[in-house]
């Protein structure tokens, strides 16, 4: 009975498996399992929004009386605890910006480039869209699609002769 008792304590101490955000625009509570990373939560509770509401932000875990803890978009989900609840922030949340006049969050990722030797890519040219070298190498491909498609064509005009001289030579 005792083990039972302290089997039952054991398990109600432990966190469940799942954190709760609640989205501000909509008031909607969504559950997220155990290790997801935020910016994975936020895409999800934007796709859920209607039309009209403002976008999520961010994540953060508030407490009456705390500083609240902001999650960045590769930060995994933690349950803090009593008092503690996580939450979605806006764009409305913004001191000073009025509707429209916000900015809207990018999902789109920027990928990080480097080079063969493990260093950062930092150089950026503008090149145009067109150049000599780039007709070129068009017109180069051209002509060798068109020897190309000659070869295959003698070959295919000859190969009933090549049909021939084989079996006349068995």
């Amino acid at each position: 009975m005792a083990e039972e008792f302290a089997e039952e304590v054991n398990n109600s101490l432990q966190p469940p498996p799942f954190v709760e955000v609640i989205c501000k625009s909509s008031g909607k509570k969504s559950r997220f399992a155990a290790g997801t990373k935020a910016g994975f939560a936020v895409s999800l509770i934007n796709r859920k929004l209607d039309i009209g509401n403002p976008f999520a932000l961010h994540i953060e875990a508030v407490k009456q009386g705390e500083e609240p803890i902001s999650f960045g978009p590769d930060a995994v989900l933690v349950n803090y605890g009593n008092g503690w609840k996580l939450q979605t922030v806006t764009e409305a949340d913004f001191p000073g910006t009025r509707k429209g006049e916000g900015f809207r969050p990018v999902s789109a990722q920027i990928p990080i480039v480097k080079n063969f030797d493990g260093s950062h890519s930092t150089k950026r040219t503008s090149k145009p869209g067109i150049s000599y070298l780039y007709i070129a190498k068009i017109l180069l491909a051209f002509v060798l699609m068109f020897v190309l498609a000659g070869i295959l064509m003698l070959g295919l005009e000859n190969l009933p002769r090549l049909i021939l001289f084989i079996n006349s030579s068995m």
